[in-house]
């Protein structure tokens, strides 16, 4: 039976607020047949579910497209919601029913809408830095039976949101993060179900987050980044169901007054006095006459936009595994993850006492509590108790990266089921699995999920612990095909590009960190500014997002042509550049120029291969991809003038580190793995190039040196010149460098270094040691990709087309993987047993796949069901198959 489900509008599920004009629609099919293809669709929008009024009806369209279908109806209205359905025609000539019926809801489309004012607790003139925190509130009537009811909600810094003595939602700090000069993100509420007849009350709590809060810059004064005062836009509607609407909107006529929150920051923590609670607060009967009056806040409405990520949420909850005593006396308690988020803990005690909480990733040699690698971020919640009983505390505007608790202060006895730590990060569903014969690799992939549930806090941050968790390039891509395979982060990166589309300047240079809060001349890394490109090619290729390069094309642009304009004869050797950060083949250090404060002190951050080698591989990768979407987008000139400016810079590649006979002149394993990966190396010394890096492994006793740029190629690059036995050894290596000798010391996220945590144990240096840090995760995509055997067909993204190639060896006897694709599951399961490779394959519903088989012949394979399209060459068999699932068994040769 043919059936339509799993609708989505913008990739979300019956979503609220959007500010989409021109919403896309995607589905999934199923069916009880295989190699089912769409071959039409029908879509019907309606203002209500019954769809007795068709507002529009796209009528039959002969496609196969079942993702970001746009709408091309009539103009949508503000604060409107429209359902929808589909019903499709597949290969057979079978029609499915309608779908059930979904919905979208607009927000606010037009800026001139909006009839709130921001407001603040301080005066216009610049107040002294505060960290507590103001509250607000309004008492407001409702007069009849609610139809519907909305909150559209933002700020200058953090909110809460309360209404009738109950938080709103399952958002946290929000409404993000962003240049809050030139994009300012609002959030939606469903609140009808919240309201009651007669007097009710709004109340919205306010932290300066990184607004006015302090942000790393590596300045002398990191607060008040945006601004220096903190404000509050709100606007509730009500429609009521005779009719009527009513509008409660930020005005001078709402009050405020300092509360129990004294201090809530991004990196130190939240202090909390219970005793100054204000009973019912946000309570329709609580008398606010001795409260203030707001000030009204000039701010111009041209900057919001409706919430274009899934906010940060409460994902889930770890308890406690161990409380103990360390050598010092202290008691710990051991969550037993690395995790990002808070402590909620319940107590106890008397008026005045205390709790305190301070939080740190690892213990030291000796099992002591270790803080010095978090620098200046204190990381540390206290709590003062109202002494009424007990009492149930979690933070507001903070969050703290830790295993590790250490509790200062506490009434009573300390028993683990009184606490329970808070997983935040932004609402991404896990779209991928990846499971192997082998636990410590298990185990890697675990601490890389984790990394990435603990770094992406609204934007891709390095880590979630110091006092900096910044939104570097570099880090971003590098990771993101394996964030991609891991969870569904089209809308994160989609957020996250547009915020370095607008901190980019005019002539296309790209800084360090987005949003940008670093120094003014902090832009323009190889490595780090490609992420302008690398970015926005990564999520169409995975997701089959076309409109990502629309939106991105001339900030992709703006990049390439930036370069074009600093290099010299093709090659950019030219700026200041990280080159391959944190590599290990440079033995003698290098000066940071006082990036990090440390103008004094030498320290391994910077690799042995050249800036300008560095530099130039990217300027050449990043056209090369420009290129691609400038054919994707019909651009045909350009695609043409930059295919052209690619092979003019291979040329000058070519010409400027490569000997006449073909040796590669940089002996560093990133050199020859960039070579290799961006295509660069002419084919007749291909062989030779990767011979010289083999002998460099194999000189290094079969260890990686690489840093950040060539760690997430290496392996590929192994596997894709023929050597895949090489990549599982280095993969499977278990000490110092590598993957595995972090799992074998504990770890669970990935580190920063190789050797955050020395075979010694003691660290390295505090200054820049973090324990979650997800570059060197980047070997998850190679898992997914290639020990696993799910790739991306980039003539079809999305997964429109599957390439199934995995890519066996005895280190693994079965590999499990499974990816949540636009149009559905794909999953992959294989394993080597009597010399036989047997694969079990699903495959989702109008999509086909390519599947080829190494390493075998046709005399010994057998498949269930029979395909249709069978060859085999040059040692491997090549299978042709649609959806639905499959089963493949050969003999295994290698």
């Amino acid at each position: 039976m043919l059936k339509v489900y799993d609708l989505k509008c913008c990739y979300r599920k019956n979503p609220i607020g959007i500010g989409e004009r021109s919403p896309e629609f995607s589905w999934k099919i199923d069916s009880d047949q295989r190699n089912v293809l769409q071959l039409s669709y029908r879509i019907q929008t309606s203002r209500s579910d019954s769809f007795e009024e068709v507002l529009w009806d796209s009528g039959v369209v002969e496609s196969d497209r079942s993702i970001h279908v746009d709408y091309a109806g009539p103009e949508l209205e503000s604060r409107t919601r429209y359902f929808y359905r589909v019903r499709i025609e597949d290969n057979r000539k079978e029609e499915s029913d309608w779908s059930v019926s979904a919905w979208f809801e607009t927000g606010l489309l037009d800026s001139g809408e909006w009839q709130a004012e921001f407001i603040s607790a301080d005066r216009e003139e610049q107040p002294a830095y505060s960290p507590a925190c103001p509250y607000f509130r309004k008492s407001f009537a409702v007069t009849g039976k609610i139809a519907s009811a909305r909150a559209y909600v933002t700020c200058l810094g953090l909110y809460e949101l309360r209404l009738n003595g109950q938080k709103v939602g399952n958002y946290f700090l929000t409404p993000g993060w962003t240049d809050y000069r030139k994009r300012l993100q609002y959030q939606t509420y469903d609140i009808t179900s919240l309201l009651k007849p007669g007097t009710n009350a709004v109340g919205v709590i306010l932290g300066n987050g990184w607004y006015k809060g302090p942000v790393a810059g590596w300045e002398e004064h990191p607060t008040e980044k945006y601004g220096a005062r903190t404000a509050l836009l709100s606007e509730i509607h009500i429609t009521y169901q005779d009719g009527r609407h009513q509008v409660i909107a930020t005005d001078e006529s709402w009050k405020t007054s300092l509360g129990p929150i004294l201090k809530s920051e991004i990196y130190d923590g939240e202090q909390y006095d219970a005793e100054k609670e204000m009973e019912n607060w946000d309570c329709a009967d609580y008398n606010d006459s001795r409260w203030n009056s707001v000030y009204p806040v000039k701010v111009g409405k041209d900057i919001l936009v409706a919430q274009e990520n899934i906010p940060v949420m409460q994902a889930e909850t770890i308890l406690p595994v161990k409380l103990f005593k360390t050598p010092q006396g202290d008691s710990v308690l051991d969550f037993g993850q690395n995790m990002v988020g808070w402590v909620r803990f319940r107590v106890k005690g008397p008026k005045g006492s205390r709790v305190v909480l301070q939080h740190a990733e690892v213990l030291d040699s000796t099992g002591n509590f270790y803080t010095e690698n978090l620098r200046s971020a204190k990381q540390v919640v206290e709590y003062v108790l109202k002494g009424s009983g007990e009492e149930i505390f979690e933070p507001h505007f903070t969050y703290q990266g830790f295993r590790y608790v250490r509790v200062a202060e506490y009434p009573g006895e300390i028993k683990l089921e009184n606490f329970e730590g808070v997983v935040l990060h932004s609402g991404m569903e896990k779209t991928g699995d990846f499971a192997c014969s082998e636990e410590l690799v298990n185990k890697l992939q675990h601490n890389i999920l984790w990394g990435q549930k603990g770094n992406f806090v609204d934007i891709p941050t390095d880590c979630p612990q110091r006092d900096e968790r910044l939104g570097w390039t570099g880090d971003a891509q590098i990771f993101a095909r394996t964030a991609c395979y891991n969870m569904d982060t089209a809308l994160f990166f989609k957020k996250w590009l547009r915020d370095l589309k607008a901190d980019q300047l005019p002539d296309g240079q790209v800084p360090f960190v987005v949003p940008q809060v670093m120094k003014d001349t902090d832009y323009s890394s190889s490595g780090w500014g490609d992420a302008a490109v690398i970015c926005p090619w990564q999520i169409y290729l995975c997701y089959g997002d076309q409109k990502v390069l629309e939106e991105q094309y001339l900030s992709m642009k703006g990049w390439v042509e930036y370069i074009r304009s600093q290099a010299n004869h093709n090659l950019w050797d030219t700026g200041f550049h990280f080159g391959d950060w944190l590599a290990l083949d440079k033995t003698n250090g290098s000066r940071f120029n006082g990036l990090l404060g440390h103008e004094d002190k030498q320290d391994n951050y910077f690799g042995a291969t050249p800036n300008d080698y560095v530099s130039t591989a990217f300027y050449a990768y990043s056209v090369s991809l420009l290129a691609k979407a400038a054919g994707v987008l019909g651009r045909k000139g350009e695609q043409a003038e930059y295919t052209a400016l690619h092979q003019d810079i291979i040329k000058s590649f070519r010409y400027e580190y490569f000997t006449r006979s073909g040796r590669l002149a940089v002996h560093t394993q990133t050199a020859h793995v960039l070579a290799l990966m961006f295509d660069l190396v002419e084919e007749k010394y291909v062989g030779r190039t990767v011979k010289e890096l083999l002998s460099m492994l194999e000189d290094n006793f079969w260890h990686l040196d690489t840093g950040f740029l060539g760690t997430p190629y290496l392996c590929h690059v192994l596997s894709r010149y023929g050597h895949p036995e090489a990549a599982y050894r280095l993969l499977m290596q278990t000490d110092y460098p590598s993957w595995l000798y972090q799992v074998t010391k504990g770890a669970t996220t990935v580190w920063e270094h190789w050797d955050g945590l020395k075979p010694d144990g003691s660290f390295w240096s505090a200054d820049m040691n973090s324990f979650n840090h997800y570059a060197y995760g980047s070997i998850g995509s190679w898992l997914y990709q290639v020990a696993a055997g799910i790739e991306i067909d980039e003539n079809q993204p999305g997964y429109k087309h599957i390439i199934i190639r995995p890519t066996p060896d005895k280190t693994f006897s079965w590999v499990n993987a499974e990816h949540e694709t636009p149009y559905g599951t794909v999953s992959i399961k294989w394993k080597i047993r009597d010399g036989k490779f047997r694969l079990e394959l699903l495959v989702p519903h109008n999509t086909t796949a390519t599947v080829v088989l190494p390493d075998a012949d046709l005399a010994g394979l057998t498949m269930e069901p029979q395909a249709s399209q069978v060859k085999a060459a040059e040692g491997q068999i090549v299978v042709e198959c649609g959806s639905g699932r499959w089963n493949y068994c050969c003999n295994f040769t290698k």
